[in-house]
């Protein structure tokens, strides 16, 4: 894909945090977006996703990203080829975000000093980037005697180099202070048909699942360019990517997430990290995307996965991906496997797709739509109180515990995003779970709510004394 595609998906100035491996770049990312959004360890290469954050300092607002640790410097330079594929990868996805920024900080280390790694690094980013977008600045200086070495870094013909410690956020006010007035003569006001981006206005979508079933391969085809690394060995996506996109005027934030499985929850380390991420992502997220590999049986672990998602009250879909793979292609069929094993998740709709082909895989754009326009769905008293009256004459409420038959003498909706449905009856009086399922059915035969966990509590006299979970 061309660097254009790349520029177009991207709504602010692209600002690149670039260097060689261990100098400090995630840590410096984590500091200036004020998260823990990257993963930081002195294991060389951690970072193989470029992560992308957002940043807003003094009224200029710019998107931050952290390029993978370069693995083989020759190969960045065409010398010679990766030992991997996923070291390859790493490397050119670095090397577009460099033709794509507006600005590049290129990272240095004080504490080792200026390698060769270094100075052949600020060759290949003068042949990539105009000189004029770079800004040097050297980490690890934290204290005084640490600018001993300090002026060595002018060899490299980036200007006066700006003294940071990450670690510590000393001197990263001053960059940037630098940064933003770089930027200011290249900001660019983005208004796409009138679509104003206030981060309320997003749509939440998280894609998640087992590892190794296509989630990043899903994320490159939404976007059409190769956003994330792809690769067959699990838990090549370490931590949760975030890309902002318009479709149809909405703006919709997708995030990619480590792999979940039951082995993984019990490993130590980055992958361990990575789970918890994912499932914080998850809480974050308004609609989850379940990819799974329809090529292989559901398994026990793909269950839990949907009560991840129901029990956090997420709206979801489920993701048949490796569709190509399937010799009898029977979408009925499939449908009524996956809702024969997962009969508490009907609610949810079936997209099947192939991330590899790119087959179907922009119907989810609409389904994300429609499921983000019925999540916020608000029902009335008044409609409410003509849909009970109806429904009650089909189905007449049935007791739970007792011998007294209850009667509801109220149905109100009491939040929404997602919805919150409230019941009110006699307070001797009980209701059959059955019922309440009954009354969510037909809430979504007459109204939708398509994807989307309802809840239904059940009160008496204000009280409220049960709480059901779809």
């Amino acid at each position: 894909m061309t660097d254009t595609k790349e520029k177009e998906n991207t709504l602010l100035p692209l600002v690149v945090i670039f260097g060689r491996t261990n100098v400090g770049k995630s840590t410096l990312f984590n500091c200036l977006v004020e998260k823990r959004q990257a993963l930081v360890s002195d294991i060389a290469g951690t970072t193989r996703d470029s992560n992308l954050g957002r940043v807003v300092w003094l009224g200029q607002e710019f998107e931050l990203v952290d390029t993978g640790g370069i693995i083989d410097l020759k190969h960045l330079l065409g010398q010679t080829k990766a030992e991997s594929d996923i070291d390859d990868k790493v490397q050119e996805q670095a090397k577009r975000y460099l033709k794509a920024a507006d600005l590049v900080i290129f990272l240095a280390d004080n504490k080792t000093g200026l390698l060769p790694a270094d100075r052949q690094m600020a060759l290949l980013i003068k042949k990539n980037v105009n000189p004029k977008k770079i800004i040097l600045a050297v980490n690890k200086i934290d204290s005084p005697k640490d600018r001993l070495n300090f002026s060595e870094f002018y060899e490299l013909s980036f200007g006066d180099p700006r003294p940071i410690s990450a670690a510590s956020g000393s001197g990263t006010g001053d960059l940037l202070d630098i940064i933003v007035e770089r930027l200011r003569p290249v900001k660019r006001e983005i208004e796409i048909e009138n679509c104003k981006l206030k981060i309320e206005n997003f749509i939440k979508v998280c894609i998640i699942g087992q590892p190794n079933v296509g989630k990043s391969s899903l994320l490159n085809s939404l976007l059409g360019y190769e956003r994330v690394i792809v690769s067959s060995i699990p838990h090549t996506t370490r931590e949760p990517q975030h890309t902002d996109i318009i479709y149809q005027n909405q703006p919709i934030k997708l995030i990619d997430t480590a792999g979940i499985s039951r082995r993984g929850t019990k490993t130590k380390g980055l992958e361990k990290f990575g789970i918890v991420k994912s499932l914080a992502a998850l809480a974050k997220s308004d609609i989850a995307l379940l990819v799974m590999d329809i090529s292989q049986p559901l398994t026990h672990q793909d269950a839990k996965l949907v009560e991840e998602i129901v029990d956090a009250k997420k709206s979801f879909i489920f993701i048949a991906n490796k569709w190509d793979k399937i010799a009898e292609r029977d979408t009925k069929k499939y449908a009524d496997y996956i809702y024969g094993k997962l009969p508490f998740a009907k609610f949810a709709p079936i997209q099947f797709i192939s991330a590899e082909t790119g087959e179907k895989v922009k119907k989810i754009f609409d389904l994300i739509l429609q499921i983000g326009e019925q999540r916020k769905l608000e029902l009335s008293d008044s409609q409410l109180q003509h849909f009970l009256s109806r429904v009650v004459k089909i189905h007449r409420p049935a007791k739970g515990r007792g011998v007294r038959h209850p009667r509801i003498r109220e149905f109100t909706q009491v939040g929404g995003n997602p919805p919150i449905f409230e019941l009110k009856i006699g307070v001797k009086e009980d209701l059959h779970f059955s019922y309440v399922r009954f009354l969510e059915n037909r809430l979504r035969e007459t109204y939708g709510f398509l994807g989307t966990p309802l809840t239904v509590k059940i009160a008496k006299n204000k009280n409220v004394h049960g709480l059901h979970r779809n």
